[in-house]
Formats: C-alpha cells, sequence, structure tokens
C-alpha cells in the first residue's frame, strides 16, 4: 500500500514539472511569435513608406497618358505668367495642364502654367515676376520654376527654398529673350518677354539639374478618376462659374459637345495667341483662403498652410469640396463632404486661389 501510495505521488510530481516546463516553453514561443509578428510589421511599415510607383506614361497633373518617353518620372514645369489685359494674347498657355491664378496686388492676377512633361513645354510669353507663394505652390509638386524678376524684399526667402530655378532678369541657361513683334506693335517691355520652353531639357542637363521627381511625388498630383471614367460632381448643375478678383473678373462656360469649360477674361475669350484656341478645362476649382497684406507693406500674403473650403466643378456640376496643404513641399489635397480624398476627371485643371465668397456657380 505504502509502494503504491510512493508511485503515486512520484507521478504526481512528474506530471507538475512536465506543466512548468511546457508552460514555460509555451510562453517562450508566445513570446518569439510576438517579436516575429512586431518585426514583420515594422518591416512591412518601412516598405510602404518608400515604394510609390511611377503610373507608366501618365501625366501627373491631367491622369492622361500623353507623357513622352523622356518624360517618364521627370519633373513637372511651372512658368509665370502675366495676366493683365495689356500683355494679351498671351501664348503657350493653352498647352499647360494646370494653370494657377491667384491674386497679386491692386486685384490683377497671376497665371502660374503647369506643364506635366518637360520635353514639350513651349514658348510662352508674357513671362512676369515672382510672388513668393507660386514657388510655395509650385514646391509641392517638386517643379522647376520659371520666372522673370522679383521684388529684393522676397528675393532672400524665394533664394532659400533652394528651387530649380530659371530667372529671365538673369537669362538662365540662355532661355529668355523679348518678343520683337510685341515690342515692334509698342506692347510695354514688361509684356514682351518669353521663355524658349523647348530649349529647357539641354539647358538641364547641360547644368546637371536634376530631372528625376522626388519619390514621394511620382504617383499624380491629384487623385484622378481613369480617363473612360468621366465622373459627374455630386452637388447642383453648373454650367457657367463666375470668379470675382477685382480687377480680373474669369468667367467659365460648359460646353457640352467637348466637355469641358470654356474660360473669358472679363467678358472676353481668352485666346492663345499662337494656337488661336480660347482657355478650356475639364476641371475648375475655386479654393477659398484667408489672403491679407504682406508684412513688406507691398505684395498679398496667402495663407494657404489654413487650407479651407471650396468648389470642384466638371461634367456639368459643382460640389462643395475642402482643401489642404500642410507645408511647402506639400502639395494641395482635395477632399469631399465626407473628407474622403476626391477624384477629379481626367484633363487639365484650372485652380483659382482667391478670397472667400468670391464665386457664383450657376
Amino acid at each position: 500500500m505504502k509502494k503504491t501510495k510512493m508511485k503515486l505521488m512520484l507521478l504526481c510530481f512528474v506530471m507538475v514539472l512536465a506543466c512548468v516546463f511546457v508552460g514555460c516553453g509555451n510562453k517562450a514561443s508566445s513570446d518569439n511569435t510576438q517579436n516575429d509578428t512586431q518585426l514583420q510589421s515594422t518591416e512591412s511599415t518601412e516598405v510602404q513608406e518608400v515604394v510609390v510607383e511611377t503610373p507608366g506614361n501618365k501625366n501627373l497633373l491631367t491622369g492622361l497618358p500623353t507623357l513622352t518617353e523622356e518624360a517618364i518620372g521627370k519633373r513637372p514645369v511651372a512658368v509665370m505668367v502675366n495676366n493683365v489685359k495689356a500683355s494679351f494674347p498671351q501664348y503657350g498657355i493653352a498647352e499647360a495642364d494646370i494653370i494657377f491664378e491667384i491674386p497679386v496686388e491692386g486685384g490683377s492676377t497671376r497665371f502660374m502654367a503647369m506643364y506635366g512633361d518637360y520635353t514639350q513645354v513651349p514658348k510662352v510669353c508674357s513671362v512676369r515676376s515672382c510672388r513668393m507663394y507660386f514657388p510655395e505652390i509650385s514646391e509641392g509638386f517638386d517643379a522647376v520654376y520659371v520666372n522673370w524678376g522679383m521684388s529684393d524684399a522676397i528675393r532672400p526667402y524665394v533664394n532659400s527654398l533652394g528651387l530649380t530655378h530659371y530667372e529671365g532678369a538673369y537669362n538662365t541657361g540662355g532661355l529668355f529673350a523679348r518678343d520683337t513683334a510685341r515690342q515692334n506693335a509698342g506692347m510695354a517691355l514688361e509684356h514682351t518677354g518669353y521663355f524658349n520652353g523647348p530649349g529647357l531639357p539641354e539647358a538641364m542637363a547641360k547644368a546637371e539639374e536634376r530631372t528625376d521627381i522626388e519619390a514621394d511625388k511620382k504617383d499624380t498630383a491629384f487623385k484622378f478618376n481613369e480617363p473612360e471614367d468621366v465622373v459627374k460632381p455630386t452637388g447642383d448643375a453648373c454650367t457657367k462659374v463666375d470668379i470675382d478678383f477685382g480687377v480680373a473678373e474669369p468667367t467659365f462656360t460648359y460646353d457640352a459637345d467637348t466637355n469641358t469649360y470654356l474660360k473669358q477674361h472679363n467678358g472676353k475669350a481668352q485666346i492663345d495667341g499662337v494656337t488661336g484656341t480660347q482657355l478650356a478645362f475639364t476641371n475648375v476649382l475655386v479654393l477659398e483662403c484667408n489672403i491679407g497684406a504682406h508684412p513688406n507693406g507691398t505684395h498679398r500674403d496667402v495663407r494657404w498652410i489654413e487650407g479651407g473650403a471650396g468648389y470642384y466643378v466638371s461634367n456639368g456640376a459643382v460640389q462643395p469640396i475642402t482643401w489642404t496643404k500642410d507645408a511647402i513641399e506639400s502639395r494641395i489635397k482635395l477632399f469631399d463632404a465626407d473628407g474622403n480624398e476626391l477624384k477629379l476627371n481626367a484633363g487639365k485643371s484650372y485652380i483659382a486661389i482667391n478670397y472667400p465668397g468670391d464665386a457664383t456657380f450657376e
């Protein structure tokens, strides 16, 4: 009887030891599994942060497959263009993929015309001076920046941005000249300067400027629908847009045959002086912004860091949106009423950045 009891006690002791070792083994196994999972998660996160696919020959500014082979993965170009009546007709602007129109002094506006294919930039006239908020926007696209002149008050700041910068005042790259036909027609000197866009690739190669777009900018500038998927904005019908900048009052009229909005400037069609075509856009965006006087006492101060409300017009309709731009190197992002990133119809876009409440939609 005593032997049986001893055997039972010994058996119980062995079972207890076995449970302890198994438990420890399971804990070690669990810890190792958890560590492996965390490592895999970290590795996965690191991969997601650095991989951005270049979308073939898709123009990053329009979402259309129009890039030449030489321009795939390359930087866009942003050119400052005069937009006062005395400078009309401008030329080279009908070929722009995006045109920004933003107030300057006295109720006038200036264009920043953007081209997604740096090998296909035309001659552009008349090229005008910089305002500090334009390169702040172009930097979000990693664009090559082109202008003719700037105030000494802002030059140190603009230089600090580290732009790839072509400046007409110094004839950077030998790409700037005066249009003699305009001079002979009696146009003021400031309306005669042009940028020789076709010479840009050679000039950049000669200067050993970076042409490859930054890794985090290789996706499209905005979210786009596929070209065959033309989507109507979710709001009211809209066949006419009026924007009041002060002196400049652009109007956009919907053309159902081309599914574009045709631009007028102060009641007259805005025509490219070389192509003879009226400016036309698939998308019209009005982004409201807090705009005030700059501390230098001369220029406007566009406080884009605050973002704001806006409107997206396309395909015969309009919808309210919001927009943000978080930093100089950040792109403008567009959102619908539910906070989802907005998808634009593929094509050319006009973007007004203006005072709140100064646009009407019919």
